[in-house]
């Protein structure tokens, strides 16, 4: 196991699965004020993230073709649907909460509180390791790891002050 989490901290996918994470915690986040059923929320999840990997796979391919001047071969594509389904991936992981919400594991409020902290500390994780493999030492990469996860954190805030 260990070494499949090495594998996918040393990936491209990393830095596409915090993009998503961010935008999952971005609907999280304004959401809650007025939060839908949990069910509703997951669905929501799972459609955006499906949404922003389409938007990413297209992105990619309009790009390609118009830099290149030639169309996106299949490897290119399957490249591109890699790097999507990381994406998605880091949008739809807060579903699984409010799943876990559905079945009447806890409530709602306590579905968005966990959405929003263990967002905040995948990205802070990731900050971690991103700092630790390029050399950095356990301090500063903690330090690093820290102010990553300040983003996801002024999201919270940001929401807090709104409200």
């Amino acid at each position: 196991m260990r070494a499949g989490i090495e594998q996918h901290l040393g990936s491209q996918q990393v830095g596409k699965v915090v993009y998503g994470s961010i935008i999952g915690l971005a609907l999280v986040v304004a959401l809650e004020t007025h939060p839908p059923a949990s069910g509703v929320m997951a669905v929501w999840l799972v459609g955006t993230a499906v949404a922003v990997g389409l938007a990413e796979v297209f992105s990619e391919v309009v790009g390609t073709e118009t830099s290149t001047r030639q169309p996106v071969t299949r490897a290119q594509l399957l490249h591109f649907a890699e790097h999507a389904t990381a994406v998605g991936f880091g949008v739809a992981f807060p579903a699984l909460f409010f799943v876990l919400s559905a079945l009447g594991l806890f409530g709602v409020a306590t579905a968005f509180t966990i959405a929003k902290w263990t967002g905040v500390g995948l990205i802070g994780f990731y900050g971690f390791w991103a700092a630790r493999f390029a050399g950095a030492t356990p301090h500063r990469a903690l330090l690093k790891g820290v102010l990553v996860a300040l983003v996801g954190a002024g999201l919270v805030l940001l929401k807090s002050l709104v409200h």
